[in-house]
């Protein structure tokens, strides 16, 4: 999973966009192409949100990328650009978070006649290396992957016990806590389930 850039723009009346501001990660290119790569980004960033409607949210593939945008009913918007394998939910949750903080510190009637680089926000650049790990910027997505390895270990426990059928056997009729009748339910239980897994 990779972030390569996040940039906040600005969607003014005429549909004409103003790129506010951006950061890219952009080590794994060679030095030579990244001022390109840099400069198609913009371009790119800017041509999606000239097409996404105001209030509205997408996710735009172009070749090996995601081109997640956000565009908010003041028209200032964001765009992530990440690889496909990026979690959707974390690449919007950051754009909302980058445009209210942007929001905050610079008023919306700086946004229109803005020029590149003048509204500077330096954490722009902080926000796309924290989010490089999807899991420990984002607390929903380190949740959900605490929970799946919960799953997981439980579910190894669970085959465990069903491995020692004969000794699950010699618990059962021991147990002073089940009844005659729970314990000749578990004896035709078996018997029953012995058959079809023969089958």
């Amino acid at each position: 999973m990779k972030l390569f850039a996040l940039s906040v723009l600005y969607k003014g009346a005429d549909n004409k966009v103003i790129l506010l501001d951006s950061a890219q990660e952009l080590q794994q290119f060679g030095y030579f192409q990244r001022s390109s790569i840099k400069e198609f980004m913009e371009f790119t960033s800017k041509i999606i949100v000239e097409r996404t409607h105001i209030g509205q949210r997408s996710c735009v593939k172009e070749q090996e990328y995601m081109c997640h945008t956000f565009v908010r009913s003041d028209s200032l918007s964001g765009v992530l650009i990440s690889d496909h394998e990026y979690p959707t939910r974390v690449s919007q949750t950051l754009l909302t978070k980058v445009l209210e903080e942007f929001a905050n510190r610079y008023p919306p009637a700086s946004w229109p006649g803005a020029a590149m680089g003048s509204l500077s926000y330096p954490e722009l650049a902080a926000h796309l290396t924290k989010y490089q790990d999807p899991k420990q910027a984002d607390a929903m997505t380190k949740l959900q992957a605490d929970l799946d390895e919960t799953k997981i270990i439980l579910h190894g426990a669970i085959e465990g016990i069903l491995e020692r059928g004969e000794k699950l056997d010699d618990l059962v009729e021991k147990s002073e806590g089940l009844s005659m009748q729970s314990k000749a339910f578990y004896k035709t239980a078996k018997k029953t389930n012995q058959c079809c897994t023969i089958l």
